[in-house]
């Protein structure tokens, strides 16, 4: 393999050919790669632990077919409105309490109205006023709504590609791939930071998942966060029966998307747990250095508190320490001085079925 496909500085030019020539690596070979780049750009053994808040759960009129809070499945999610800022404040003070940096806000919109954004932008001063750092994933976002989150003093948008864009069409039909590129490009505009993955195990083939990780690599700037999510099947959904996906292919997804993106988060979202203590072991020696803590993702369950700190035990893993945010965009996250982050701890999110 040419150096340049190895290399550990960032790359947008990733074609599909060398994407695929780094998943077919025997697999020792593959994980040896990713780990050698995880340790030019981070601190060994240091995980990041984030959760979301969901501030408006269920009602989502798209059909993205993996997702429960699609209104037209019969998922039994309920539908609920706008939660108040002071609800948001008492649990952003409680994820203050308990060693959190950054407070993220989901909600189950194909975009927010114009009405909701003074609302939401509120809750992103209050929270802001507390110490915390933000972040929010919303739908998509036109241009001055972009804006208007960050002069509110949003710091970070999840906004996800969901798969690759020749599979897309297979999974959703009322939101084109376009539109999630148009609001990833609102964000950098305003001045945020992007956090930005996919799903994998909806059926799509091993092109399909180096698809979304090119898709991913070639941004004009790389995510700050890419979360990988492992499809949680869940009744009433379009994609509830689909066969699991090979556990050593997720391993490889993620030691891929360190190679590629060899500055970001490699975040583990839905679907850890279900995984076994030895499948993620794997994922972290990939290249995985952030994980979703709590109980419940989204409307879709997690490991316990419990089990992760005995996981972190085992493997003699520690959570990313709380460290002050860098002020200047693009900041490089790197052993010299990782971006915040790094212990946010609040309630299940349900934005839309995506993981954040």
């Amino acid at each position: 393999m040419s150096a340049h496909i190895a290399s550990a500085e960032p790359r947008h030019d990733w074609q599909r050919d060398e994407l695929l020539a780094l998943f077919d690596l025997p697999l020792p070979e593959l994980l040896f790669r990713a780990a050698d780049i995880h340790r030019r750009h981070f601190v060994a053994g240091e995980v990041q632990v984030s959760t979301l808040l969901s501030v408006k759960t269920g009602g989502c009129p798209e059909d993205c077919a993996y997702c429960p809070q699609a209104q037209r499945y019969d998922t039994g999610v309920t539908a609920q409105k706008l939660m108040d800022t002071e609800e948001v404040l008492a649990r952003a003070r409680q994820a203050k309490a308990a060693g959190a940096s950054r407070f993220c806000m989901g909600a189950a919109w194909r975009s927010p109205k114009e009405r909701d954004i003074p609302k939401v932008a509120e809750m992103i001063r209050e929270v802001k006023a507390l110490g915390l750092e933000t972040c929010a994933t919303l739908g998509m976002l036109s241009g001055q709504q972009a804006l208007a989150l960050k002069d509110a003093g949003l710091d970070y948008y999840n906004h996800n590609l969901d798969t690759a864009p020749e599979f897309y069409g297979d999974i959703i039909h009322t939101r084109d791939y376009q539109d999630r590129l148009d609001t990833l490009e609102h964000v950098r505009e305003a001045g945020m930071k992007t956090c930005c993955g996919g799903i994998v195990g909806m059926g799509e083939s091993r092109g399909q998942r180096a698809g979304l990780l090119q898709a991913l690599a070639n941004l004009p700037a790389h995510p700050d966060s890419v979360p990988i999510n492992r499809l949680v099947q869940v009744a009433g959904t379009p994609l509830h029966g689909t066969t699991e996906l090979d556990s050593f292919e997720f391993v490889r997804t993620i030691a891929v998307a360190r190679i590629t993106m060899p500055r970001s988060m490699v975040r583990l979202s839905a679907g850890r747990e279900s995984m076994s203590d030895e499948l993620q072991a794997l994922c972290f020696a990939a290249g995985a250095n952030s994980i979703f803590y709590g109980e419940k993702l989204l409307t879709t369950g997690n490991p316990d508190t419990e089990r992760d700190l005995a996981l972190f035990a085992r493997l003699g893993l520690r959570p990313m320490p709380v460290q002050e945010a860098k002020a200047a965009a693009g900041h490089r996250n790197d052993v010299l001085g990782s971006a915040t982050v790094h212990a946010d701890i609040t309630e299940p999110a349900t934005c839309c079925g995506r993981a954040a």
